[in-house]
């Protein structure tokens, strides 16, 4: 397990960040509703970057986490990604309410597999779950595939049908990733498909039952654990629980990331691990190459 302990004290610049991805990347914004005219919630832009020079490479799939706006993501581990070979999508989706609200109290003694029925509904829109609202075509996956099919009609030079097999993804070329709730909906998606690499920063925190992690962290993963990684904050109040998440999904030692840098005041330790530049050359680690 790698920690960091040394204190930088740093700022932030996304104006320069998104001159950059201008200038050097095609950069588009699309409202989930332009491509699948049935969802109207969390109707804000995915972002979608890539260089145009490197045509054939996997595509990583970030999902923000709770309250997150995917054209408010953290665009320099976008760039660091684009630099490494991937197509980047941050998607939007319904992230609100999450997980954590929902399943507690009495709805998680009632049902010990309230957050695995939970995850299913929103990302794969399978099932019935009727403690949330989201209908199947709002689904993480169904957003996917619809801006993957619009893609392929708008901007031919993105080869977007390499990651289709018909209306299903291929999910071997996708890796996943995401921060805080939608960490956990990257751990989740390679639990149940064969993904190209999950990165799973500050992942939730999912129960079975009071003081204990869900089960569906322990079931077998599909995809190869040596493609699993995962980090957290040492200084994030959930840092304990998310490690143990990491512990029983078995994710490599040496592929866990426990990060302790200074972050800015009035920012959260939680969501340093993808903001904070000064962890570019782990963000590089962790991403591996795209192509």
């Amino acid at each position: 397990m790698r920690h960091f302990f040394i204190l930088i004290f740093f700022n932030y610049s996304f104006a320069q960040t998104d001159s950059v991805f201008l200038k050097t990347h095609h950069v588009l914004e699309i409202k989930p509703s332009k491509t699948d005219v049935r969802i109207t919630e969390a109707d804000t832009p995915h972002l979608i970057a890539y260089d145009p020079a490197v045509k054939q490479n996997k595509l990583l799939l970030f999902m923000p986490g709770t309250n997150g706006i995917a054209l408010r993501g953290p665009k320099n581990l976008f760039l660091t990604a684009v630099k490494q070979g991937y197509k980047v999508i941050n998607l939007s989706y319904i992230n609100t309410p999450a997980v954590a609200r929902i399943c507690k109290g009495e709805n998680l003694e009632e049902d010990s597999k309230c957050t695995d029925e939970f995850r299913t509904m929103r990302i794969f829109g399978t099932n019935k779950f009727p403690l949330i609202t989201d209908k199947p075509y709002d689904a993480i996956e169904n957003r996917l595939v619809k801006l993957l099919v619009y893609l392929s009609e708008i901007d031919k030079e993105g080869n977007w049908n390499a990651y289709l097999d018909g209306d299903h993804l291929k999910w071997e070329e996708i890796a996943v990733a995401g921060q805080s709730q939608g960490g956990g909906m990257a751990a989740f998606i390679a639990k149940k498909h064969v993904v190209a690499r999950v990165i799973d920063f500050s992942g939730g925190w999912d129960y079975s039952a009071k003081n204990q992690i869900a089960s569906w962290y322990s079931t077998k993963s599909v995809t190869p654990l040596e493609r699993w990684y995962g980090t957290y904050h040492a200084q994030e109040p959930m840092a304990r629980t998310i490690k143990e998440t990491y512990i029983a999904m078995k994710i490599p030692e040496e592929h866990i990331y426990a990060f302790n840098l200074s972050f800015p005041e009035g920012k959260k330790a939680h969501s340093n691990g993808v903001r904070n530049t000064n962890y570019m050359k782990e963000w590089i680690e962790l991403l591996g190459k795209g192509n």
